[in-house]
């Protein structure tokens, strides 16, 4: 009996390990099928989230939807991650120039009302395709990790260009990215303007099946182990809060008070982390999402009032 229950235990280890491994994979790789992204897990049925939580997400790579209206030149930027694609748009007499980086299943096309926004205000801007996104190369995300080297890659080109401030600009992955190209990557921009990062790997991978109101341990823990051993790196230090620990940049901080997959407490923390000049703006009933959707005027006004203080 003893023998029976000890296999029927490791068998038990093996299959929730199995169904890690495979949630890991497809959360950090992308295919090249059409078709949609699985819904935020907060949007599924009981039942498409049980497919879910057996078969892992469906990842198709995001492709770009949209061009800007204004002017712009397409650019391509060398980074350890292979070729990463830009739309470089500069305005005469520019106060400096920003630098956009997108969330997790984004790309580009979805930051050019943010950079219509930033030029209108006299600010040059670049919007980066993260590696694996859009029209840069690969198929491959690890959720702001290496991420950061693409930030470091758009900086160092951005620096060939101009002698001007550069504001970085980042939302969820993109602004945890954005942190530790400072943190770790020696990146050292004019100030950042950094939406909904989250916590920690760990932490986001906890209120993902906590807004799908499944228990995250261990499911959560084995996803992070098996995606940094899949992609190369140690996934549980990938964490925003340690990372802003070394940051002295002029920051703003912005956060939505109905984001069910970043906390008050997370961002609470990484706010009193954060060592240099620093504001913050909550927006409320506002969730995981672009902030000028539901609050266009506020978030506006938070932007330009932050700039000119720099």
């Amino acid at each position: 009996m003893k023998r029976k229950l000890l296999w029927l235990l490791l068998l038990g280890l093996l299959a929730v390990n199995a169904v890690a491994f495979l949630h890991a994979w497809r959360f950090t790789h992308f295919t090249d099928e059409p078709g949609l992204h699985t819904e935020n897990p907060e949007q599924l049925s009981a039942l498409d989230k049980a497919v879910v939580l057996l078969t892992g997400i469906k990842n198709p790579k995001p492709r770009n939807n949209a061009v800007p209206a204004f002017a712009f030149r397409t650019v391509l930027i060398p980074s350890p991650n292979g070729k990463l694609e830009a739309w470089y748009s500069p305005v005469a007499s520019a106060r400096g120039t920003v630098a956009l980086f997108h969330g997790y299943t984004s790309n580009k096309s979805k930051l050019l009302t943010e950079a219509g926004v930033f030029r209108q205000l006299g600010y040059s801007v670049l919007l980066l395709d993260f590696a694996g996104n859009g029209g840069s190369e690969g198929f491959q995300t690890t959720v702001g990790f290496r991420e950061s080297a693409d930030v470091a890659a758009a900086f160092a080109f951005l620096r060939q260009q101009t002698t001007g401030p550069i504001i970085l600009y980042g939302a969820s992955m993109g602004a945890v990215a954005i942190l530790r190209a400072e943190s770790e990557l020696g990146v050292k921009p004019t100030a950042n303007i950094i939406e909904c990062p989250y916590g920690s790997m760990l932490q986001t991978a906890e209120n993902r099946f906590s807004s799908m109101h499944v228990p995250a341990f261990p499911m959560a823990n084995l996803l992070v182990f098996w995606g940094g051993v899949q992609n190369g790196f140690w996934a549980f230090n990938l964490d925003a809060t340690q990372f802003a620990q070394h940051i002295t940049t002029p920051t703003l901080l912005m956060w939505g008070a109905a984001d069910p997959r970043v906390t008050r407490a997370e961002t609470d923390a990484i706010y009193a982390a954060l060592q240099g000049p620093k504001q913050r703006r909550d927006f409320p009933g506002v969730g995981h999402e672009p902030y000028w959707h539901k609050s266009p005027q506020e978030w506006e006004t938070t932007i330009s009032g932050f700039l000119k203080t720099l």
